[in-house]
C-alpha cells in the first residue's frame, strides 16, 4: 500500500483525541434533562458517531434543536477538563507530516469544537485541512466530506486512506473510494469495526507507519 498512499484523513473524536468521556457525559447530561431516569451509559454509546441532529431529531422532532444546544453548552464547558490525546498520536502524526504526507481531519463535529480539541492536544500544527460538520451538507458515511478534504489537499481517493474509530469512518472511506483503517481503541470495540471490513486495524497509532511505508 505504501507506494502510492500520500494522504491520510483522520476522524478526530475517539481516533486522535480521547473525547469519549466528554461525549458520553454530554449525552447523559442532555438525556437526563429531557428524559429523566431513562438513559444509562450503555444506552448512549450508539449515539457516538452520527451527527447530533441525526441522533436527536428522530426522538424529538419538535425540540431537537434545543437538545443540541443543551448538549453543546455542557460539552464546551467541560471540554478542556475531559479531553486528552490517545497515547502515541502526537508522535505518529508528526512523523507522517515530516515524511511529506498530506494530512486532513474529517469529522461530524463542528469546526469551532474541532479547533479546541486540536489546540488542546497540540495537533493543530499538523493538519492542512479540516472538514467539519458545518462545512458539508451530508456528513459521513456520505463520501462528500472525504471528497471535499481530498480536493482541498490536491489529492484523490486512490492516493488516500481514511482512519477512524466508527463504522461511519470505514463506510465513508469505502463510499469515497479510499483505503480504510480502523482503530482498536474504539469505544464500540474492535469486533464492531471488524464487521465493516476495514483494510487494516491498528492496535496503536504507530502501527500506521509500517503500513504506509514510513
Amino acid at each position: 500500500m505504501s507506494n502510492k498512499i500520500d494522504t491520510v484523513l483522520f476522524d478526530l473524536d475517539g481516533t486522535l483525541i480521547d473525547t469519549n468521556e466528554l461525549i458520553v457525559s454530554s449525552f447523559l447530561h442532555t438525556m437526563e434533562h429531557y428524559y429523566p431516569g431513562q438513559y444509562q451509559r450503555a444506552d448512549v454509546l450508539p449515539f457516538l458517531g452520527p451527527s447530533l441532529q441525526e441522533t436527536f431529531e428522530p426522538m424529538n422532532p419538535e425540540g431537537y434543536e434545543e437538545m443540541i444546544t443543551t448538549y453543546r453548552t455542557y460539552n464546551l464547558a467541560n471540554h478542556d477538563l475531559l479531553v486528552k490525546e490517545f497515547e502515541g498520536v502526537y508522535e505518529t502524526v508528526r512523523t507522517l507530516k515530516e515524511n511529506g504526507f498530506h494530512l486532513g481531519i474529517v469529522t461530524t463535529k463542528r469546526s469551532d469544537v474541532v479547533a479546541m480539541g486540536l489546540k488542546l492536544t497540540g495537533l493543530d500544527e499538523f493538519f492542512e485541512v479540516i472538514v467539519a460538520l458545518d462545512h458539508v451538507k451530508n456528513p459521513k458515511p456520505d463520501p462528500e466530506p472525504l471528497l471535499k478534504a481530498l480536493e482541498l489537499l490536491g489529492s484523490s481517493p486512490e492516493r488516500a486512506v481514511m482512519v477512524g474509530d466508527n463504522h461511519h469512518d470505514i463506510l465513508g472511506g469505502k463510499n469515497a473510494g479510499t483505503k480504510t483503517i480502523g482503530v482498536s481503541w474504539s469505544i464500540k470495540g474492535r469486533e464492531h469495526l471488524e464487521q465493516y471490513k476495514p483494510d487494516y486495524i491498528l492496535d496503536k497509532m504507530a502501527d500506521i507507519l509500517p503500513i504506509l511505508g514510513v
